[in-house]
């Protein structure tokens, strides 16, 4: 019930306004009460409905959403809302990532800075053998671990998100076929640049990795 009642919500089934009440959904859902309330508490919590007493679920508008929560983020990337998702999570990593990629120069430890090496090293190897599930984790991860070592909690978080959405693009095929691209040196550039703490340099080719990806995801998306 939670994951269907969820992706009907993202889907734009049930407008902001729309009032829903549990005995329906119980029976629509064929599930008991318990369950149902349940499912209503997750939903509360994401702030995409509030229970009124008397009234029912009143769905609530996007705005009011826990828009970072990753299990509201695989709903909307299962739904029709899935472009528009990767449009603003585009536009987040372009203002976010390649400022965490400088600051990541100026503040990585040693080990982060060595796993980065390692963790673009692990991305051309798995290029070079054709190995695209391993060759997407390793990206995952790399990305993941810029925000952390920028040394900004914020971003971290912000890395976090950035995380499930990578995870959606890759169940959904929204990566490139060719895993020896321009991205592949690009991250190999920006591992060294945090390596050698090259704040400008860094923040310079994560900028072109994050608009890169956003072309290759509306490109994928159009086809």
């Amino acid at each position: 019930m939670l994951d269907s009642l969820g992706l009907a919500l993202t889907s734009g089934r049930y407008p902001p306004g729309t009032i829903l009440r549990l005995d329906e959904l119980t029976k629509q859902y064929g599930v008991s009460r318990t369950v149902g309330r349940e499912a209503v508490r997750v939903l509360e919590a994401l702030r995409m409905v509030r229970s009124r007493p008397k009234i029912g679920l009143i769905v609530l508008p996007v705005s009011d959403w826990n828009l970072f929560d990753p299990q509201l983020i695989r709903w909307r990337l299962a739904g029709s809302d899935r472009r528009e998702l990767l449009r603003q999570m585009s536009q987040l990593r372009a203002a976010v990532e390649p400022v965490a990629a400088g600051l990541a120069a100026t503040k990585a430890s040693d080990e982060q800075r060595g796993e980065l090496l390692r963790l673009a090293g692990q991305m051309r190897k798995q290029a070079i053998a054709g190995d695209p599930l391993a060759f997407i984790e390793a990206d995952i991860e790399f990305h993941r671990l810029v925000f952390v070592a920028s040394g900004n909690a914020l971003f971290a978080q912000v890395g976090e998100v950035t995380t499930e959405v990578l995870h959606g693009r890759a169940e959904l095929q929204l990566f490139p076929p060719d895993l020896q691209n321009t991205a592949l040196e690009w991250h190999l550039l920006e591992a060294d640049a945090i390596s050698n703490g090259d704040a400008a340099e860094a923040e310079r080719v994560s900028r072109c990795i994050v608009l890169d990806s956003a072309a290759e995801v509306d490109r994928m998306l159009e086809t």
